[in-house]
């Protein structure tokens, strides 16, 4: 969730029309919860993604409900950490150990902003600088800590979008 309203936030101060779409559910930490993120220079008729440019996959229950979301020749990012298999389509798939790359940042919270810095090397949708300030406008008073582990995450992600 946290994800997704990074990026919306960040595309919202380049002046581009959005939409995020939290889908909270019974679903827990490790569960299937999700959200879909729009980002356009034209208003959006409906927040509601069929098949989504790009899907971030984050474990292995939302591989399988999820990764058929992407469009052929789309994007999809998945954690190799708690996720296995690949798509059975024509997309272009990036597969990297988001949740160990956290673990050794020292949280293993961020490994969602590791793969936005994965995410962001391919898309080029928004500047890192500019991530980074949407870091520091949503991050609580106080939690530098948390600040700084998360623009880490975001640093090493932008390392891995090679790919």
């Amino acid at each position: 969730m946290l994800l997704g309203k990074v990026i919306a936030e960040a595309a919202m101060r380049q002046r581009r029309f959005v939409t995020w779409l939290p889908a909270y559910g019974p679903e827990v930490r490790g569960g299937t919860s999700h959200c879909m993120v729009t980002i356009s220079d034209q208003e959006i008729g409906s927040p509601y993604i069929n098949k989504a440019d790009t899907v971030i996959i984050l474990n292995n229950p939302s591989l399988k409900r999820f990764s058929a979301r992407v469009k052929d020749k789309g994007l999809l990012i998945l954690n190799s950490s708690l996720a296995s298999g690949g798509a059975n389509r024509k997309v272009k798939m990036l597969q990297f150990p988001f949740t160990d790359i956290a673990i050794k940042l020292g949280n293993i919270k961020v490994a969602n902003m590791v793969a936005l810095g994965c995410y962001l090397r391919q898309k080029k949708i928004v500047k890192t600088k500019e991530m980074l300030e949407v870091f520091r406008f949503m991050a609580p008073a106080g939690k530098t800590d948390i600040l700084e582990v998360n623009q880490r995450a975001l640093q090493e992600g932008v390392k891995l979008g090679n790919g």
